[in-house]
């Protein structure tokens, strides 16, 4: 089923199913921001990555001499929530443990996923993680929303740009295949805007270490005349991706609360780069907005 949000100019829906953003419309133009979910390219509009992001080595990790098994990026996205919150601007959607979770994540968790659309047509995107077990709990979580690039037809991928705020050398992550090469690290200059270019996607996602300080992302046509602007408040890394050999007409901006695993990774959960620990009853909140033009 469907969650719909409106104000006078946006209407958004979202998906009960992994609490999905799929679809950002101008009422009076009709535009679409959202990515459509087309399978030729990536069949995902905007997946919520928890309680893991990116992969673990071998797909596969060991918690108090056990061994569990899980895919990349984690299970909520193919998880049911539940809609707990709603009002015309706003919803709460939910999932908490069960039996199947319990199978691959020994923990019991409640994730919400909020949603809070203003009159600014800006969406705000909360992840709020409670450990609700009686033992410390260790997660990731992150955002991996797509957006149509070019926004207008007749527009090419490259009239298209990344603008990124503070304008600065960032420490730049590099992957080897899906894992984490943390002796590869480079540096990354956003001290001018970046074109949209496919070359610079055939080695994955270009990633960014913010070390959770504040960042604004804008995704606009050279001309400015549409675009998205991602306000970030506290992730650990923002990816930019886009499916490189299948010149997908889409461009991913995706904050993250936690990584892939490391290379030399020795596969011990509480040992992963980048994950979080929240103690019994504590609340942890990961955030950023979305504003549409």
């Amino acid at each position: 089923m469907s969650v719909k949000l409106e104000n006078e100019n946006i209407t958004v829906m979202i998906s009960e199913l992994g609490a999905e953003l799929v679809s950002v419309q101008n009422k009076e133009s009709g535009l679409e921001y959202m990515w459509e979910a087309d399978p030729n390219f990536w069949g995902r509009h905007a997946p919520n990555l928890f309680p893991i992001v990116g992969r673990l080595k071998g797909d596969r990790y060991k918690y108090r001499d056990k061994t569990y098994f899980m895919t990349q990026h984690g299970f909520a996205r193919d998880n049911e929530f539940d809609l707990v919150e709603k009002t015309a601007t706003t919803a709460r959607l939910r999932l908490v443990n069960n039996e199947d979770t319990m199978a691959i994540y020994p923990f019991k968790f409640q994730f919400d996923v909020l949603y809070r659309l203003t009159e600014q047509d800006t969406l705000g995107v909360a992840y709020i993680v409670t450990n609700t077990d009686t033992n410390d709990i260790h997660f990731s979580v992150g955002g991996h929303p797509g957006f149509r690039v070019p926004l207008d037809a007749g527009d090419k991928f490259t009239d298209y740009y990344l603008n990124i705020e503070p304008h600065a050398e960032y420490k730049r992550s590099k992957l080897v295949g899906p894992y984490l090469d943390r002796g590869a690290e480079t540096t990354f200059d956003t001290n001018i805007h970046l074109r949209l270019r496919r070359d610079d996607y055939k080695d994955d996602a270009i990633i960014l270490n913010t070390q959770g300080e504040p960042l604004t992302v804008v995704l606009a046509k050279l001309s400015e005349s549409h675009g998205v602007t991602m306000s970030i408040q506290n992730a650990q890394y923002v990816g930019f991706w886009t499916p490189y050999a299948k010149e997908a007409p889409l461009v991913c901006i995706e904050p993250w609360w936690g990584i892939a695993d490391t290379v030399d990774a020795d596969g011990e959960l509480a040992h992963k780069f980048g994950i979080n620990t929240l103690s019994p009853a504590q609340t942890f909140t990961g955030s950023y907005s979305l504003t549409f033009f």
